[in-house]
């Protein structure tokens, strides 16, 4: 079994008291002249495996990444230099700062949604040849932010870039309120002015809720003629760490083209698209 109290005094021993923080840092950017190449591997290896670990002393981090004491209390002391990496000053352990969050959501904010989802959206209307939609939650209503339309039949959506809708009656609607708590979900329900716009339309709060628990079942969402007769949709929500708000897609198909078969099958394209573009959003 470790020796806490043995690796308590390593770490505080490590310590770098009385040490000018600036001046390593200049040091260390000093090496960087003659292998920047080098040097910004060291350091993002050890802020990387200081996300990873949570905390490290620095016979850790030095072990881990093969460098000898000081060449990583250099690097260390760069990374505390510039905020991403703070040394606790009781065990004298390391740890990462939220500045890398900062950092990673600032980058997320730069990120145009619409074009980075678009290519999917766009496979998956070759695929299935039918309309697809994206939308944006706002309050109550999703709006649709983006639309790529079939070219294969002349049957055009009534839907419009920048049109909305209330949740309750749209696929993507249950589809993001599926991920929600009950209260969240009467809190929208509350705010919204529920209508029969068919004979379909949802207007029962309990009924609405034993749609979303299939929802949550299923993975996907389905409209039955629910917001526009004639016309099927499947969404399902996307997943998308960091980003400013809450987005879902969604195949819109006539009835005549969507049979239940033909529901089982674009369930399945959507779904799988679903994982394609969450998959994504993981790796930024």
């Amino acid at each position: 079994m470790e020796d806490l109290t043995s690796k308590g005094q390593t770490d505080m021993e490590d310590r770098t008291t009385g040490t000018d923080g600036k001046e390593q840092a200049q040091s260390a950017a000093g090496a960087a002249d003659k292998n920047p190449i080098q040097v910004a591997g060291r350091v993002f290896g050890a802020l990387e495996y200081l996300t990873d670990a949570g905390t490290a002393g620095l016979m850790e981090i030095s072990t881990a990444l093969g460098l000898n004491k000081s060449t990583t209390r250099r690097v260390l002391c760069s990374l505390e230099y510039m905020g991403y990496v703070r040394q606790n000053e009781l065990t004298g352990r390391y740890e990462p700062t939220f500045k890398i969050v900062d950092l990673a959501g600032r980058v997320l904010q730069k990120l145009d949604i619409i074009e980075l989802v678009r290519p999917y959206l766009k496979e998956l209307m070759e695929q299935c040849g039918e309309t697809v939609h994206l939308v944006k939650m706002e309050g109550a209503d999703v709006i649709y932010v983006d639309k790529v339309e079939a070219y294969h039949y002349n049957f055009r959506m009534a839907s419009r870039i920048g049109s909305s809708i209330p949740f309750y009656r749209s696929a993507v609607g249950k589809a993001l309120a599926a991920h929600m708590s009950r209260e969240e979900v009467r809190t929208l329900w509350n705010m919204c002015r529920i209508e029969r716009m068919t004979p379909y339309t949802i207007t029962d709060f309990g009924e609405f809720m034993e749609a979303l628990e299939e929802t949550r079942r299923k993975g996907y969402a389905l409209d039955n003629e629910e917001n526009e007769t004639g016309v099927r949709c499947i969404a399902a929500a996307l997943e998308l760490p960091g980003v400013d708000g809450l987005y879902a897609f969604s195949i819109s198909v006539p009835i005549v083209r969507m049979d239940n078969d033909r529901i089982r099958e674009l369930a399945g394209q959507v779904l799988e698209t679903k994982a394609k573009i969450d998959a994504r959003f993981r790796k930024v």
